[in-house]
């Protein structure tokens, strides 16, 4: 939960994490769920960064014409960004070392 509390504007009781924890597990069950069935309806198996922007495009998360590795910059703390975009700190290495 520490994405959160970086992003909270005041303290937070140690007894919301879970109830928060619950929701965000549905939240993003849901989020899947979504993604599967954009794929399955552009007959694909795989999830792709388009279906990810469509869905927060329609939820209202994502403003038309933001790339997502653009708000993950803006928004996150590095070590997500690390995570989530892996070549911006890999010093130009397309492939990891195995």
């Amino acid at each position: 939960m520490s994405v959160f509390s970086h992003f909270a504007k005041t303290k937070v009781s140690r007894d919301v994490y879970p109830v928060l924890q619950e929701i965000l597990d549905k939240y993003f069950e849901r989020l899947v769920d979504d993604l599967e069935a954009y794929a399955n309806h552009a007959k694909r198996k795989t999830i792709e960064k388009q279906d990810v922007e469509l869905l927060l495009r329609r939820q209202g998360l994502v403003p038309d014409g933001v790339p997502v590795n653009v708000l993950i910059e803006r928004y996150l703390p590095m070590e997500y960004r690390k995570l989530l975009i892996p070549v911006a700190t890999s010093g130009n290495k397309v492939f990891p070392k195995q």
